[in-house]
């Protein structure tokens, strides 16, 4: 069995590599050829326990994440878990691999094929609300597919940004992106003010940016913090400012809280 482990994994790949792994799983789900469930959830209290199997004719895939909320005062991150690959044919595992950096980069991979298509091609700038790996990731995709010379960072909770600061540099340089100047904001207006692509990981239930169509429009938004129900980034004004709105699952619509609690107001319709 092989086991695979966060440098090891990037070492594997390219942010290219990963993000075109992503248009091919977009491409099978196209096609119908898998079995996929909907995310099993078990919850005690505020932590949750993840578990979302996917069977191909090639391989089947299941990955265990982990979110405790309270790990980051313990110094640890909020989100941990495996990823477990088993041949498709007989069940035996075949890898194991980091369940947390595997999120990250596909997470991550998720918002650069977004950007490869929706962003304006000139897009020079990006903001980041939420700081923590999840936004790292986030912005090194970013940074791939667009020509980033800014970026501007907001979190309501961490005043010190310079550990992360630090951390991004670092893996911006090990891409060869040294010139990128980093910025920290008072607020999410005056990211917003700066910034042509807005990213926001977060684990908000209001939505994250002021609910301002002028401040919003003409922005490409990779929002994915709203994982759950009772969970939203994306003020209303979002919603106002597009005439229709595109969903890969009907389920989304219930799992959602971006695309639920707007439903529900009626600011967006079926």
């Amino acid at each position: 069995m092989l086991f695979l482990s966060e440098q090891e994994m990037w070492q594997s790949v390219t942010l290219e590599d990963v993000m075109d792994a992503i248009e091919d799983a977009y491409a099978i789900h196209k096609s119908g050829n898998y079995k996929m469930p909907d995310r099993f959830i078990a919850q005690r209290d505020k932590n949750m326990m993840l578990y979302m199997p996917c069977f191909l004719d090639s391989v089947i895939g299941t990955k265990m994440l982990s979110e405790f909320p309270d790990n980051p005062s313990l110094g640890i991150p909020y989100l941990n878990g495996l990823m477990i690959l088993n041949n498709a044919k007989t069940g035996l595992p075949k890898a194991i691999m980091n369940g947390s950096a595997l999120t990250a980069m596909r997470t991550g991979a998720v918002g650069g094929v977004a950007l490869r298509y929706l962003a304006p091609e000139d897009a020079a700038s990006v903001g980041l609300v939420g700081c923590g790996m999840q936004g790292l990731h986030q912005l090194l995709y970013a940074c791939e597919v667009r020509p980033i010379t800014d970026i501007y960072l907001y979190d309501a909770y961490a005043k010190d940004l310079s550990g992360f600061i630090e951390r991004l540099s670092a893996r911006l340089a090990s891409f060869g992106k040294n010139a990128i100047q980093i910025h920290t904001c008072a607020d999410t207006r005056e990211l917003a003010e700066h910034s042509r692509v807005l990213i926001s990981a977060t684990q908000a239930v209001d939505p994250v940016y002021p609910d301002d169509e002028e401040l919003l429009r003409g922005k490409c938004f990779v929002a994915i913090g709203s994982w759950r129900p009772e969970r939203r980034e994306l003020p209303d004004a979002v919603w106002k400012l597009v005439k229709n709105a595109y969903t890969e699952l009907p389920y989304a619509c219930e799992e959602s809280g971006d695309l639920k609690i707007p439903l529900e107001k009626g600011v967006l319709t079926q």
